[in-house]
């Protein structure tokens, strides 16, 4: 059973604009139809699937455990979910202005689809805009 009091500390420690989700936040999450959590132990990917369609919610790697592969394994872990679920496409928002997150995500084959702008609030900066960015599955052939 996953623990939403460690996802949210994971979180805090990776986000501060956007802000960070609460534990409740992520519980209400975790029980959507059709979400899933992919775990390892410094970060997490919540991810959930509708119809043919897969979004990618939040990918989280604690501050001292990034540039070690961790958030590639989690976003591997995600992509084999949505693959096996069926779903031929997936989703997900990034703040413009994290480049490691765009780079990650541009290594494995995600592309921008669109921009959203003022997205991201957090008081303590100016809003930041997000990138909506796709990345499809080719389905086996029947």
């Amino acid at each position: 059973m996953p623990d939403p009091v460690r996802l949210a500390e994971i979180h805090a420690a990776s986000f501060t604009n956007p802000r960070p989700w609460s534990a409740a936040e992520i519980a209400g999450l975790l029980d959507m139809p059709g979400s899933f959590l992919c775990e390892a132990d410094d970060g997490f990917v919540l991810g959930r699937v509708v119809l043919d369609e897969a979004e990618l919610l939040t990918l989280a790697v604690a501050p001292d455990a990034r540039r070690n592969g961790v958030g590639a394994a989690l976003l591997d872990a995600f992509e084999a979910r949505v693959k096996a679920s069926g779903a031929t496409c997936a989703f997900l928002e990034v703040a413009a202005d994290n480049a490691a997150a765009i780079a990650l995500y541009t290594r494995a084959g995600w592309r921008p689809c669109g921009r959203r702008r003022n997205y991201y609030r957090d008081g303590t900066q100016g809003p930041v805009d997000a990138m909506v960015m796709e990345r499809t599955f080719a389905q086996p052939m029947a």
